[in-house]
């Protein structure tokens, strides 16, 4: 009898282990990602697309969807350079978080609002950004911004 108590709680030992090492990866994951878009909205507010662009996929494969359906990092870069072309369209960027969800060990999905604080009129929307993890890093493969 004393045996398959002590086997049942060794084995209950072993699964909460491991459900606390996975949160620890979650949340790891998660503060990677939060503090990558974090990045971004600074070198945004500091009027630098350049290295607001270094949080997605340098590749051909970039989806962004925005007023329209692009495809490539030279591209997006090359649409947003267009559509916010000095200080006063880049405004002041500012987000929020609203759910982040791991689709796999390799894949998590962002939804979160974003707003710009302009001179110029004020814009704002909503996003849904597609990670993956490539080579050890977080970065953007997918982003829908309305």
């Amino acid at each position: 009898m004393k045996r398959p108590i002590r086997l049942l709680t060794l084995l209950l030992v072993f699964l909460s282990l491991a459900t606390i090492e996975n949160l620890s990866a979650q949340n790891s994951d998660v503060t990677a990602i939060r503090q990558l878009l974090e990045r971004q909205r600074d070198d945004w507010n500091k009027g630098d697309v350049s290295n607001f662009m270094k949080g997605y996929w340098e590749n051909d494969s970039l989806l962004f969807i925005g007023k329209s359906v692009s495809h490539g990092y030279q591209k997006t870069l090359d649409n947003y350079k267009k559509d916010y072309p000095d200080p006063a369209a880049m405004g002041h960027l500012d987000f929020e978080f609203v759910e982040f969800r791991k689709l796999s060990p390799e894949y998590y999905f962002v939804i979160g609002k974003w707003h710009l604080t302009r001179s110029i009129g004020d814009v704002g929307g909503a996003y849904t950004l597609l990670f993956r993890k490539i080579k050890g890093k977080w970065t953007i493969v997918v982003d829908h911004s309305s």
